[in-house]
């Protein structure tokens, strides 16, 4: 049960934190462990977004949000959720901090030296909860 809460607490956290950086919420946030990121207002598809989060290794999915205008193969949309973090040990200022990392590539995804703070972001963040002592 406490597990389950803080999933949900989590996921809150990240969307507040993308809604807050300009990251545009299919639904405006999210009541689960799951949100939808509408890609429209920005020059990117779900494919490239999913592609340069790959890149400083945050893992999404692209998604078809609804009205999709593009094909279900490239997308404007993607799918983030907040499960194996929490699993992790992740906490919402954690959680906070991964929607700032998002948001920091979405925002300028061209950008080699954004990609790099993000990189060295991500790897300070997953440090701080090893997979393995």
């Amino acid at each position: 049960k406490d597990y389950a809460r803080k999933i949900v607490e989590n996921a809150a956290a990240m969307a507040d934190e993308l809604t807050a950086r300009g990251v545009k919420l299919v639904s405006g946030g999210t009541d689960n462990h799951l949100m939808l990121v509408d890609l429209t207002s920005k020059d990117i598809t779900g494919k490239e977004a999913q592609n340069v989060l790959d890149e400083v290794n945050i893992t999404s999915n692209r998604n078809t949000i609804p009205f999709e205008p593009r094909s279900p193969f490239v997308t404007s949309g993607i799918r983030l959720g907040s499960p194996a973090l929490t699993t992790r040990g992740f906490k919402e200022d954690d959680m906070r901090e991964v929607g700032n990392i998002i948001a920091l590539v979405l925002n300028d995804p061209q950008n080699e030296e954004k990609k790099e703070e993000a990189r060295r972001r991500v790897a300070a963040l997953c440090a701080k909860y090893p997979l393995y002592e």
